[in-house]
């Protein structure tokens, strides 16, 4: 079912009047947008495991989950396509930008709300299944990709990051529909997480949440700031690790000079990322999980250095396909990882 979407006067700008815009006149509204069917899609997931637990969503400048509030901001460019082209071309990808994607972090989301709603971080057993919450939140982490301690679900192994997120990891994965956890992560430390999960929900059935405000923190609607203000300072955030022996790698085989002939390297590894991903697993049995972080990293370094194929794309898969076995072999070792979310 499509949303109802009304006509906005700035959908038509070119990208720099409309950064110049401010995001409180931008009129925005939560229920017009493509998120809303996905979010009746969350509270259906949530009742059908007998929750009574339903967190509020606003939109606002990022994803977000505030301490305390049992809800969570959802980003302004995924209210309309028009923000989500900016959103791309700035920012290289839309995180959520898609339905699968999007459900992904809405049951994130919605484990950090319910935690909130429920207190459940302030109890023993919960300390106990992931650890201290009044641990520091790091700006950035090292994960371990082989470690079995932890489930796997948004990427870049955010669940190693911090307690909080490892309990919303954990939840997500428990909440999937049809979801085969056990079957999964039978030889995993992990499953211990989420048999835990399973026992806690089943305590929270048709149990009302002590916590029921309904607040909305920095919504957009109140946001006084520019957008050109808001991609700036994000910009301006993000660190950039070192790429000089991936960069290397990548510019054996393709260009930063564009022609006609040429196609964009990003395209031919979407195009292919299946063939690839079967390579890799051929040289080695690394995990899908890891491997999908190798070609989503790839795919993002071309895109950012504006790499195009040379020469026969099929001899170009080829040699792409070594390159991506020596960059699992990095992600393995050495890979970090900024908290986001």
């Amino acid at each position: 079912m499509s949303p109802r979407r009304r006509a906005l006067w700035w959908v038509k700008l070119a990208d720099e009047a409309l950064l110049d815009l401010r995001f409180c006149d931008l009129g925005l509204v939560l229920s017009d947008s493509a998120v809303t069917p996905l979010v009746d899609k969350l509270y259906r997931e949530l009742a059908a495991r007998g929750l009574s637990f339903r967190p509020h969503c606003w939109l606002g400048e990022e994803w977000f989950s505030a301490d305390g509030v049992p809800g969570f901001a959802i980003p302004f460019y995924l209210a309309h396509p028009r923000l989500a082209r900016l959103e791309r071309r700035l920012m290289r990808e839309v995180e959520g930008g898609n339905r699968n994607w999007c459900l992904r972090i809405l049951r994130h989301e919605a484990a950090h709300a319910l935690d909130n709603a429920h207190r459940l971080r302030r109890r023993a057993d919960w300390k106990r299944a992931f650890g201290l919450p009044s641990r520091p939140y790091p700006t950035s982490y090292r994960p371990r990709p082989g470690s079995r301690r932890y489930v796997q679900h948004l990427g870049q192994w955010y669940a190693q990051s911090h307690p909080t997120e490892d309990f919303a990891e954990t939840f997500a994965v428990w909440l999937k529909p049809r979801s085969s956890w056990r079957q999964d992560y039978a030889e995993w430390p992990a499953l211990r997480k989420l048999i835990y999960i399973d026992r806690l929900m089943g305590e929270l059935v048709g149990q009302p949440a002590p916590v029921r405000t309904r607040v909305q923190v920095e919504p957009l609607s109140e946001s006084k700031r520019t957008l050109r203000e808001h991609y700036a300072e994000r910009l301006a955030r993000v660190v950039p690790p070192t790429h000089r022996r991936e960069d290397a790698l990548l510019l054996r085989v393709f260009s930063t000079e564009p022609a006609r002939s040429r196609i964009r390297a990003a395209t031919l590894l979407r195009r292919q990322r299946s063939r690839f991903h079967r390579a890799v697993v051929a040289h080695r049995p690394w995990r899908d999980y890891l491997i999908h972080q190798v070609i989503r990293a790839a795919i993002r370094r071309c895109d950012e250095l504006g790499l195009y194929v040379v020469g026969d794309p099929r001899q170009a898969a080829r040699h792409v396909e070594r390159i991506l076995v020596r960059l699992a072999r990095t992600f393995e070792t050495s890979v970090r990882r900024r908290v986001t979310l």
